[in-house]
């Protein structure tokens, strides 16, 4: 009961400070993901065991200059095209039997763009053409709450069959079907808030977000299962670390920015 009370209590902290950075400002809401890829960063530094400090330098320059000074398309398009590389090639790491050693360089890579280029383009989806969408990065950040929460209240209820339990124990294949399901309604209902994107495309966009976050949330499974650590941190009591609350959304935010600007191309 203290354990439930603790992550209750933590959990509504996060969603405050969360909800009142996308409302009160832009610069806000950015600054707030500079500091949770910062500490997202430092987590992982420490489960792979890389040394230095070049990786937070390293990542800064890249927010800094993607946020505040590169406009130009083709140089999105280049960090998009590394960042998802990057996470093309962590889920062949997800899926292979093989255990892998990274190099120094492999970590750093995967570092800065697996985490850092995740937050930039999750720091970049509010905006369109100067306005920032409050309710648009709001609901994405619904969708995965929602997904989480009904994945692990089916999978609770009704949960037989494991998911991956090479990887994840405790997840099942019922708990992830009731999450999608769930997330598909949530979606529905959030196009009555957020009109730049019609009903059927945020729904096309919560399956985007639900199947690429929970496979960025097994992902940072077996990073942990590799460094033989239950949380990647314990800066969130209850809820163990920064990353252990952003694993979903980093891995699924460049899928959910490139689905975007397709449809704004379709359209």
């Amino acid at each position: 009961m203290r354990e439930l009370f603790r992550r209750l209590i933590t959990g509504a902290i996060y969603v405050v400070l969360l909800l009142s950075a996308i409302f009160l400002s832009s610069d806000a809401f950015d600054f707030l993901f500079m500091v949770f890829g910062l500490a997202c960063l430092y987590e992982y530094k420490r489960m792979v065991r890389l040394k230095g400090y070049y990786i937070f330098i390293a990542y800064l320059a890249l927010w800094w200059a993607y946020i505040y000074l590169i406009q130009d398309r083709a140089l999105i398009v280049i960090l998009m095209f590394l960042t998802v590389t990057v996470n093309l090639a962590l889920l062949v790491y997800l899926f292979s039997k093989k255990e892998k050693n990274f190099t120094t360089i492999q970590k750093f890579v995967i570092g800065l763009f697996y985490l850092g280029g995740g937050c930039i383009f999750l720091t970049m989806i509010p905006y369109k053409e100067d306005s920032f969408a409050k309710f648009l990065i709001m609901g994405i950040f619904v969708l995965i709450w929602v997904n989480d929460s009904f994945a692990y209240l089916v999978g609770k209820s009704v949960g037989r069959t494991k998911l991956y339990p090479a990887v994840s124990p405790k997840k099942t294949i019922e708990g992830a079907l009731g999450g999608f399901l769930f997330a598909l309604i949530a979606a529905y209902f959030l196009a009555a808030y957020e009109t730049n994107i019609s009903r059927m495309q945020w729904m096309i966009l919560a399956a985007i977000i639900v199947i690429t976050g929970s496979l960025g949330d097994l992902i940072e499974s077996k990073f942990k299962r590799a460094a033989g650590v239950k949380d990647s941190g314990a800066v969130l009591p209850g809820h163990g670390g920064m990353l252990d609350r952003l694993d979903s959304l980093v891995f699924a935010a460049p899928f959910a920015y490139l689905t975007l600007n397709i449809f704004s191309y379709v359209s």
